[in-house]
């Protein structure tokens, strides 16, 4: 009996600091071992964007595999992989106290060119409207040619609630008239306590739900016959779970970056595609134009 009542008073004293909006701290080694992870991340990206062969993740499958991506991308599917960066060795990059959820997600957009396929993704003014509801606010701070730094308020709700204010630096190349890529860094990240109230206000760092701690993008656009393909890879850094928690917090780290990146890419060809394209397929001459032209990157 005695021994139950421990066990009880163990999980009280527990249950607090397992609560979804306890602190979790950020800790430096938790952000070093992210930047680690993201540096990698870029280098290997960097090299992929560099290389018609490589440009696009759907490029690094072969025969049927690709085929048959490409033709799910014809019907109008998001294809998404979840990718794990390694160290030089090979090796695990390791991240104490916290979690990194990397995805690659890709869309074919019909009848888009690059030239209004990247229009739109600098439009960062309207981007509260375009992906609403999961960007509350979006604005462009200042602009130097093809770099942006951007603000956004972004809110999501899957079992938890959670809005964050988020400053970005995003940074544009071209590759010839057909190819562009980006890539962008958060720079600041602040979780908003009662946001719309009067008391609003930003929790610091080291003390919030650690619900977002870092979260870099990286997008190659690639205009073929027919449209233009879209990729998008992020790479994002969440708290780690408590055992207690688990039920209540897995689901909204776990899930959310997956739902968002898809959501994002799903927009993005909703507000490019024309409405006839995307009321019928892509036809059989102009889909054989797409496979003839990945055969030749």
């Amino acid at each position: 009996m005695s021994q139950r009542l421990n066990i009880v008073a163990a999980l009280a004293l527990a249950l607090p600091l397992a609560s979804p909006s306890a602190p979790a701290e950020l800790k430096p080694h938790t952000l070093e071992a992210f930047l680690t992870y993201a540096t990698a991340t870029e280098s290997r990206y960097l090299a992929e964007a560099a290389d018609d062969d490589k440009f696009l993740y759907i490029d690094q499958l072969t025969g049927a595999d690709r085929d048959e991506a490409i033709a799910d991308l014809m019907r109008g599917e998001v294809l998404m992989e979840r990718l794990q960066t390694r160290a030089e060795d090979g090796s695990e990059i390791k991240i104490k106290d916290g979690m990194i959820h990397h995805w690659v997600g890709t869309v074919f957009i019909p009848g888009a060119t690059l030239e209004e396929t990247l229009a739109l993704v600098q439009d960062y003014g309207r981007h509260a409207e375009i992906y609403a509801p999961q960007v509350e606010q979006a604005r462009i701070i200042r602009r130097d040619g093809d770099t942006f730094t951007v603000f956004y308020r972004f809110r999501k709700k899957k079992v938890l609630t959670a809005v964050h204010n988020t400053t970005h630096e995003a940074d544009y190349y071209r590759r010839g008239p057909t190819r562009a890529y980006s890539i962008s860094k958060s720079t600041r990240i602040r979780e908003v306590q009662n946001p719309g109230e009067s008391d609003e206000r930003e929790l610091p760092e080291d003390n919030n739900r650690g619900l977002l701690w870092g979260i870099n993008s990286y997008w190659k656009f690639f205009e073929t016959d027919g449209g233009t393909f879209v990729e998008s890879e992020s790479v994002s850094l969440t708290r780690s779970i408590p055992i207690l928690a688990v039920p209540i917090i897995r689901p909204f780290v776990t899930g959310v970056p997956k739902e968002l990146l898809t959501f994002t890419l799903e927009n993005t060809r909703e507000q490019l595609a024309s409405s006839e394209a995307s009321q019928s397929p892509l036809t059989a001459r102009a889909f054989l134009c797409v496979l003839m032209a990945r055969a030749v990157g």
